[in-house]
């Protein structure tokens, strides 16, 4: 399907002086609760589309339209665009800036609480561009990696992920075992997609401007996890492992299992991990076969 039409009124929303007027006109703030900062660099604008690789038969999902300046974007590109905006004051100045493209479908709602599989029942392949707000990004992108996994809920995964957050949350997506950045937020990423830092973004870039820098990162799910361990059992070991960093593995695992030293320290020998190590130094690799070994002698008991 492609763009039936412009808007109307052609707002720049690449454009601080527009965009402000735009603001007024509807008597709407950025809402810092809500972490509202819109994109107003076009050079950003462009490489986020570009990145998301789309062709006239993608359907996207945008979490957080803002203003619509991406909305507009990917609409020119996409076969079909959802945008999923929480906050109600947006209304009017979404209908302002997006009416005319007809494949655009506006929902209001908690990205955290809506129906994917409704908002997501078009032909696809599906994909997810999003500038999201810094206080909820984990939950989200959790949910987004999630959704479709199950067989029996009838939807496929997301094919592409393109998401700008915050810097230092981009720096953990990809962190590596060992550094401070590699957490179980990073397992988690990596144990449903390839994450990739595609480039910077400066506070410049916003209005208003936030106090920290920002990133768009890239995450290309795959249709196996690398990992064969389910999922609930998986992330079970790796949140305990992370739960006391400074102690070992054992440690850790016996503190948030509370399975015994016993079955701990038998399922580290299983799978050819060191027990004095810490859970941080481990690859997704280590987890998984760390995982299996614990899951294998669970079920001897």
């Amino acid at each position: 399907m492609g763009v039936m039409g412009e808007p109307p009124i052609a707002v720049n929303l690449t454009a601080p002086s527009q965009v402000k007027a735009l603001l007024r006109r509807h008597s709407v703030r950025p809402n810092r609760k809500l972490g509202q900062h819109f994109l107003v660099d076009y050079n950003i604008l462009q490489k986020v589309v570009r990145v998301a690789e789309l062709t006239g038969r993608d359907s996207v999902l945008e979490v957080g339209p803002g203003l619509g300046t991406l909305t507009r974007e990917l609409a020119r590109q996409a076969a079909e665009v959802v945008a999923v905006e929480l906050d109600r004051a947006l209304q009017p100045v979404l209908e302002e800036t997006v009416v005319g493209f007809a494949n655009v479908r506006l929902e209001f709602g908690d990205i955290m609480a809506v129906d994917l599989g409704r908002l997501c029942s078009g032909p696809g392949p599906w994909k997810v561009v999003a500038n999201l707000p810094y206080y909820v990004t984990g939950p989200v992108v959790a949910r987004l990696l999630e959704f479709g996994r199950d067989p029996s809920s009838g939807a496929a995964p997301f094919r592409l992920l393109v998401l700008m957050v915050q810097q230092e949350v981009a720096a953990r997506m990809a962190a590596s075992p060992g550094t401070k950045e590699y957490g179980a937020f990073t397992v988690l990423v990596n144990y449903y997609a390839h994450p990739e830092v595609v480039t910077r973004v400066p506070a410049t870039a916003f209005l208003p401007p936030p106090k920290v820098g920002s990133a768009v990162v890239r995450l290309r799910p795959y249709d196996v996890p690398p990992v064969a361990t389910p999922p609930q059992a998986f992330f079970a070991l790796v949140r305990a492992a992370f739960g006391h960093r400074r102690k070992s593995i054992r440690n850790s695992l016996n503190a948030g299992l509370g399975c015994g030293d016993e079955l701990i320290a038998e399922s580290l020998r299983l799978a050819g991990i060191d027990g004095y190590r810490r859970g941080e130094t481990l690859s997704l690799e280590e987890f998984g076969s760390l995982a299996s070994a614990f899951e294998r002698l669970s079920t001897r008991r």
